[in-house]
């Protein structure tokens, strides 16, 4: 027969006992912040870079995106996971519940109405790329008239290129899947220019291809933030204290310069 515990083996079972049930509170202190507790998913349409891309092992992600929504699962205390989705099913996945949050879309009134949006954390404009010694400097963007006008669907340079043909200004436009398909048929002569944000044309310009260059360039009033189903309004919240941490600390900036060579996010905050 074993005999009753002594006292101190009595303390040691309660702190056992105690340390397991703190330990169960700390895991559960995100628990139904997200779909699947501890783990922040992520909708993304890999292939838009610098924002999010694959690097050459067609593995490894890469790209502003990327690194800012790593931030902040951490500041959450959460993992994250991606999920690629076609830009045009990027939003029906958020009502569908297939991710937490949808990255790299546009603050737009008719989004909003349907969607919630954290803070923007960075900004934008829309820009015209042609190639080099094609044309001279455009004047405005109603000068793209009589081109072939490329641009990835479902996006604010789509509605940028319809809002001028609904001027009245006859252009042939092309829509593509995926942004890289418009400069890689530019570069084939196959279209004459590409409407795209700013930060997309200036890598394709400086980074991919230096036989492209932008012809005009709007004024930074594109604010994209962190879209989310609509009435999800803790984890908006959550990520908007993150977004101001990482702003605070430093973080986001440093990703900005790491990935840009220029701090696009600090205009936003102030």
């Amino acid at each position: 027969m074993k005999g009753l515990p002594t006292l101190t083996s009595f303390y040691i079972i309660t702190a056992l006992i105690l340390s397991i049930a703190f330990l169960g509170c700390a895991k559960n202190d995100n628990a139904g912040l997200t779909i699947t507790n501890g783990v922040l998913s992520v909708g993304v349409e890999i292939g838009y870079p610098p924002m999010e891309y694959y690097d050459t092992d067609g593995v490894t992600l890469l790209g502003f995106d990327i690194e800012l929504t790593k931030a902040l699962a951490d500041k959450l205390g959460l993992n994250v996971k991606y999920i690629d989705t076609s830009w045009e099913g990027i939003l029906p996945g958020l009502d569908t519940g297939r991710y937490d949050i949808a990255v790299n879309v546009t603050i737009i009134p008719e989004r909003q109405k349907n969607y919630n949006f954290t803070k923007p954390y960075i900004n934008s404009s829309i820009a015209i790329a042609a190639l080099k010694n094609t044309y001279v400097k455009f004047n405005r963007p109603q000068d793209i008239a009589g081109r072939r006008v490329a641009y990835q669907g479902g996006t604010t340079a789509q509605y940028f290129t319809e809002n001028i043909m609904e001027q009245g200004y006859k252009i042939a436009p092309f829509s593509y899947d995926k942004i890289i398909n418009c400069f890689d048929d530019l570069n084939l002569k196959r279209i004459d220019l590409v409407v795209v944000d700013n930060i997309a044309a200036s890598h394709y310009v400086n980074k991919v291809d230096s036989s492209f260059e932008i012809v005009w360039e709007g004024q930074s009033d594109e604010y994209i933030g962190i879209c989310l189903k609509k009435g999800n309004d803790t984890l908006t919240s959550a990520l908007n204290n993150a977004l101001d941490e990482l702003f605070k600390d430093g973080t986001i900036q440093k990703i900005s310069m790491r990935i840009f060579n220029t701090d696009f996010v600090t205009p936003v905050w102030e």
